[in-house]
């Protein structure tokens, strides 16, 4: 089973910048996609971006291309940990953000959620 520990959310103005951790740990072969989804309230849960262990990279369809403009996602293949780079916060990235892993172990393939890390883009 896999744990996943995030960091890195808080309260930012706007125009401000957060850098979102999520490490994973424990048994697993190989850790195949990570990404980062997050949930606004009232609001459903929305794909923000993922990337695979090749280092390919997918933003959320429903996010727009500000999202893609603003935030970088990466991953430190070593660490096991993926990183959301948020720039340039707007009020409406307000949100619940979750960290995303899909991980196999032989022909068996996992998912895990994280438990989230709120981010509050605000004056």
């Amino acid at each position: 089973q896999v744990q996943l520990v995030e960091s890195g959310g808080g309260l930012v103005q706007p125009g401000g910048s957060l850098r979102l951790s999520c490490a994973a740990s424990g048994s697993f072969w190989n850790m195949n996609t990570m990404g980062w989804y997050r949930q606004a309230p009232g609001k459903k849960r929305e794909l923000v971006a993922r990337i695979n262990s090749m280092g390919g990279i997918k933003y959320g369809d429903s996010v727009g291309d500000s999202v893609k403009d603003r935030f970088t996602i990466s991953r430190d293949n070593a660490k096991n940990t993926v990183y959301l780079q948020m720039n340039s916060l707007r009020p409406e990235d307000t949100a619940v953000y979750i960290c995303y892993v899909a991980y196999s172990e032989g022909d068996v393939s996992y998912e895990n959620w994280g438990q989230g890390t709120r981010v509050t883009v605000s004056s």
